[in-house]
């Protein structure tokens, strides 16, 4: 591979000869003027067939269609916000989510996706980052909205109950298992919140004026999840989410059926990736996503799962790990099942290895950053087995490799990513400071350690900041882990630096075990068989759970803030 000497060039894109032959080099980040005008070509195609599931729940097409137009009208006339207001969505995989979603950017406003599970301290600051005029939320999290409206910019509640958008009898009993029985309703007080299913029927009745939306402007304030402090909101505009929907489309869209796909969607959609993967390509494919509410209730899922012929499903590594260790989940036809799409964190060999064992299909990790909406690089879908990489440069992706001074490394070497494409973020809201620093000419900063092959496929060696010096050395968590897992009684690993006066940093490993007798010895004996002397860990800690994020990722910057 040739690697330029001339610093801010370009990798030769070798990579573009290793797609498989549908797969184009290019894309066209223009073929919709707007995310509302990819609805509508989709509403056209696909009006009577399902876009969205929930418990047993369709929302088709059409329905989509003209509740998401009653929706954007009662934001319009009913309270009289404009185009470019801000609008935050906190709410799980439920059908109000994709109403919403789409109604907010039919009348031109700007989706900011919440966390539900975001404490009061966190909830408040995306709020007033954000500038949110309103905010639609589930009646679940309700009681933490309650604590920090008073101190928001947020002028309208619109709320809403897991059952609001089923059928009478259906919606009574699942509100009403969800307050009394299971008691996952929290008492709150927001007496001026309006029902959203009173803007429903209030919106039918309301003129819809289609705003003019550039392909320019702002689509989604899409904030990233903090790990450099408090979290910062990713700007990103409508042809940044086409562009990068038309990637998507180009790398897996040549073995996704039109109209006749059916996809697990258990990672929340308010997460970039499952708002690209499953949400947006879903719906300009013609296909329908099967929704999760709860994806850390395994037994529920997989009687959702029981109950469709689904034939895609995207997961981060802990998710795909919990559904092996699920004896029905085991039991299930895979026989439809012809992609599963990993991301989020890395998929570990085992994990891998085990899933094409049981489905007959390999898992296709790909990558991705929020400040790239998200996709980067994918692993093509004619491989036969797991790559162990993150894989090629999506189309019209551009990538460097530089050391610590910003230069381009030699080939082979590894070095951090840098990326230049359409999918690009125009920048962080409200701090150009930030911006500056992550964004230069034109290339993003990704912060992540990756070597690149002769054929292109890209390898994540690790975050920068999360690696581990010992003794002058290297090390990275994920090289750690990868073997720790290989162990038949571990479940889950993390790996962290920690001090040592002795090598300045050593390797502390966190393990929930699968099987009880498992013992420091026995696995420290295990990790040497794989890992260098100074790789192995100095310390074990047996843990019944990991920290993890809303979409599974075990969070490795909270064990090392418990170690200081």
């Amino acid at each position: 591979m040739k690697i330029p000497d001339a610093a801010g060039q370009a990798m030769r894109r070798v990579w573009a000869g290793r797609y498989p032959a549908a797969v184009p080099p290019e894309i066209d980040p223009d073929q919709y003027p707007s995310l509302p005008a990819l609805l509508a070509n989709a509403v056209r195609r696909f009006p009577d067939l399902p876009a969205f599931i929930n418990l047993g729940q369709p929302l088709t097409f059409r329905q989509l269609d003209e509740q998401s137009r009653a929706f954007a009208a009662y934001l319009q006339q009913g309270l009289r916000l404009n185009q470019g207001d801000r609008i935050a969505l906190m709410m799980p995989n439920i059908l109000q989510y994709p109403v919403a979603l789409f109604g907010i950017l039919r009348a031109g406003m700007v989706v900011v996706n919440v966390n539900p599970l975001y404490t009061p301290t966190e909830l408040r600051h995306q709020l007033a980052d954000s500038g949110a005029s309103a905010i639609v939320i589930v009646a679940n999290f309700a009681h933490t909205l309650e604590q920090v409206v008073r101190d928001s910019p947020v002028r309208h509640v619109i709320l809403t109950r897991l059952g609001d958008h089923f059928p009478l009898l259906k919606r009574l009993v699942v509100n009403g298992v969800v307050k009394y029985i299971k008691r996952k309703q929290p008492a709150f007080h927001l007496p001026s919140a309006i029902a959203f299913r009173r803007v429903l029927q209030q919106g039918r009745r309301m003129s819809f004026t289609q705003p003019a939306i550039d392909a320019g402007d702002l689509a989604f304030l899409q904030y990233t999840g903090g790990t450099t402090g408090l979290s910062k909101g990713a700007m990103l505009t409508h042809r940044n989410m086409l562009a990068n929907l038309e990637q998507a489309k180009a790398a897996y869209g040549p073995i996704l059926k039109l109209g006749g796909e059916l996809m697990v969607t258990a990672l929340p959609l308010y997460h970039i990736f499952a708002l690209m993967v499953n949400c947006l390509l879903f719906v300009e494919m013609g296909g329908c996503n099967l929704l999760i509410a709860n994806p850390r209730d395994i037994r529920s899922m997989v009687n959702e799962m029981r109950r469709h012929r689904f034939t895609a499903i995207s997961g981060v590594n802990t998710l795909f790990n919990a559904l092996l260790h699920n004896e029905a989940f085991r039991r299930l036809d895979f026989s439809s099942l012809h992609l599963s799409v990993g991301g989020g964190m890395s998929i570990q060999q085992a994990v891998a290895d085990d899933w094409q064992a049981l489905t007959g299909q390999h898992l296709l990790e790909g990558y991705g950053l929020t400040e790239c909406s998200p996709l980067v690089c994918g692993n093509p879908y004619d491989l036969k087995q797991f790559s162990g990489s993150i894989g090629l440069p999506v189309p019209s992706t551009d990538i460097r490799l530089v050391d610590a001074g910003g230069e381009n490394v030699p080939a082979g070497q590894p070095g951090e990513l840098l990326i230049r494409g359409p999918q690009v973020m125009a920048g962080y809201w409200r701090q150009p400071e930030a911006t500056a620093e992550t964004l230069k000419d034109g290339w993003l900063s990704t912060g992540d350690i990756v070597t690149v092959d002769q054929q292109g496929f890209v390898r994540i060696i690790d975050r920068k900041k999360d690696m581990i010096l010992v003794s002058g050395f290297n090390v990275f968590p994920n090289e750690v882990e990868d073997a720790v897992v290989r162990h038949p009684k571990v479940l889950e690993a993390a790996a962290i630096g920690v001090p040592s006066d002795d090598s300045g940093e050593a390797v502390k490993i966190f393990v929930v075990k699968k099987e009880p007798s498992l013992t420091r010895e026995e696995l420290l004996h295990h990790c040497r068989q794989y890992l260098a002397g100074y790789k192995v860990p100095r310390l074990v800690e047996f843990r019944d759970e990991l920290p993890k994020s809303n979409v599974g990722k075990i969070l490795r910057k909270q064990l090392r803030h418990e170690n200081r």
